[in-house]
């Protein structure tokens, strides 16, 4: 069954997602957003639950953020690593009294369902898939949009980004981060209610925006989600240590990794953000390589990293998120290649993890005989 939102006026579906891309004007839907005048069906989105008294503590035992003390109504995000220290899952969490809810990025929700499933033992829990019968809205900020879906009183949870400040227990690598005031909420709503949240839409005070909306603010915040992630990724190359890991919390899967490359060593990659040339007219894909200017049209040149993300910013035009290869310098220009041909665009990088991230504790060297 198609969402309430794709039955609204100019809706163009996300590649089969079930959710609409944009309604017709996406840099008009973008800014609406980012005032806080519009709501984002996240409806392909998934929805885990896990109640009984040894929620916090049990999900706190195996991923990386604290979230023994939760309060109900706090928003926490964490991540589940595998043994090695890569990312598994980042997961957006929020309790509200004897009920954890667990928000995921699209097609993720099984592979996390199994994995609690396998992790129960005789624990005090229970583990359920709510995704077919509760959505996940967004909009950003108090304003008139998020303030509208709360008084509908049909939200069975909110999660408030914690992106927009540095968490407690956690650590940045980047100066000024361009993720400070990041402001958005997730509403989980029932699905059979998504009309009435659709309803609110009158095209004037509170607008519908799509996934590019969304998409572009978060790359211009630096605001990492699966999107980002491949078989390699580990939270300090996306500065992801300022949100979703407690540097002083007890054992769990993969803190090995993430104590050694925060006290010791570097992480091998790094995130950034590039400005693109607007003159060819065209964005990369995720995916897209990325190569030091001049060299894109080499035969034998490498790569020194991919694009993870791209969109149109409203005031910044294009931008992207890249994950580059530490050893590339900061002020390095780069070039990104459109499609499967030669041709390609500049890029110049706006430095979100840098080159000498990690390494917070100095080793001291041992006077040689």
């Amino acid at each position: 069954m198609p969402s309430s939102f794709l039955r609204l006026p100019g809706a163009v579906e996300a590649s089969e997602s079930g959710v609409a891309a944009h309604y017709g004007a996406p840099l008009i839907e973008q800014r609406a957003l980012e005032a806080g005048d519009a709501i984002v069906d996240l409806g392909h989105h998934e929805v885990l639950t896990v109640s009984g008294p040894d929620r916090l503590s049990w999900v706190h035992s195996f991923t990386s953020q604290s979230l023994i003390g939760l309060r109900p109504g706090e928003s926490a995000e964490t991540l589940l690593l595998d043994p090695n220290g890569r990312i598994e899952q980042p997961i957006r969490v929020v309790d509200v009294g004897e009920r954890l809810w667990l928000l995921v990025d699209p097609g993720r929700g099984a592979d996390l369902l199994a994995f609690l499933l396998r992790m129960r033992f005789a624990l005090r829990v229970e583990i359920e898939d709510r995704s077919a019968d509760f959505a996940t809205v967004l909009a950003m900020g108090d304003g008139p949009a998020a303030s509208a879906i709360d008084e509908l009183g049909i939200a069975a949870a909110v999660w408030r980004d914690p992106w927009g400040e540095l968490a407690h227990g956690g650590a940045q690598y980047a100066g000024r981060h361009p993720g400070e005031g990041w402001n958005a909420i997730r509403f989980v709503v029932p699905r059979a209610e998504l009309e009435r949240v659709a309803a609110l839409i009158d095209g004037t005070a509170i607008r519908a925006a799509g996934l590019s909306a969304l998409d572009a603010l978060e790359i211009r915040a630096a605001r990492p989600s699966a999107a980002e992630l491949d078989e390699r990724a580990i939270p300090h190359e996306f500065d992801w240590l300022r949100s979703a890991v407690h540097l002083n919390k007890g054992c769990y899967r993969g803190q090995e990794t993430v104590a050694k490359v925060h006290n010791l060593g570097h992480p091998p990659r790094r995130l950034v953000l590039l400005h693109l040339d607007g003159s060819a007219g065209e964005l990369p894909e995720g995916g897209a390589l990325v190569f030091r200017a001049g060299e894109s049209d080499e035969a034998e040149a490498r790569p020194v990293g991919r694009v993870t993300r791209a969109g149109l910013h409203h005031e910044w035009g294009g931008i992207a998120l890249a994950l580059l290869k530490r050893s590339v310098p900061e002020d390095a220009a780069l070039e990104v290649r459109i499609g499967e041909g030669p041709e390609s665009v500049a890029a110049a990088q706006e430095t979100i993890v840098p080159a000498d991230a990690g390494a917070t504790r100095g080793v001291p060297r041992l006077p040689r005989i």
